[in-house]
C-alpha cells in the first residue's frame, strides 16, 4: 500500500501557522493572572499573594526591588501579557513586568512552603494577603 500525501500549499500554511499563533495568543489573554482561595489571591501555583503598603495604589512602580524582593517574589507578567479589569502590568526598575491587583503589585512570600500558606500576612506591619 503507497500512501501519498500532498503538502499543503505555501499559502494555507502559513495561514494555519498565523491562526495558530493568534489562538495562542487569545488564550492567554483571558486568563487572569491569579485566582481566589480562602479569601485570597493566590498566583497559578496556588500560593498566597501579598500587598505591600508602602506600594502607592496606581503608581504603576514597586518599591520592593532588589533584597526586598528576595524575600517577596513578584508576580511576574510576560511581555505578551495584558491589562484586564482589575489586573494591570507595571513595570519594575530592572524593566522586568509585574501584576498588580486594583493598582496594587503582586508579591509571594518566600517563606510560605505550600499553598494556603499565609505567613507573610501581617509581616512587619506592611504586608497583607492579597483580598479581592
Amino acid at each position: 500500500m503507497n500512501l501519498h500525501f500532498s503538502p499543503l500549499p505555501r499559502k494555507a500554511a502559513l495561514t494555519l501557522v498565523l491562526a495558530t499563533a493568534l489562538l495562542g495568543a487569545c488564550a492567554s489573554m483571558g486568563k487572569a493572572p491569579a485566582m481566589v482561595s480562602d479569601g485570597v489571591l493566590t498566583g497559578p501555583n496556588g500560593m498566597t499573594l501579598y500587598t505591600f503598603d508602602k506600594d502607592a495604589a496606581g503608581s504603576g512602580k514597586s518599591v520592593c526591588n532588589g533584597p526586598c524582593a528576595n524575600n517577596w517574589p513578584p508576580l511576574m507578567a510576560a511581555d505578551s501579557d495584558a491589562a484586564k479589569g482589575d489586573y494591570s502590568i507595571i513595570t519594575r526598575d530592572d524593566g522586568s513586568k509585574q501584576w498588580a491587583w486594583k493598582g496594587k503589585p503582586l508579591y509571594y512570600w518566600a517563606k510560605d512552603s505550600k499553598p494556603g500558606d499565609k505567613t507573610g500576612d501581617g509581616f512587619n506591619k506592611v504586608w497583607q494577603v492579597a483580598k479581592p
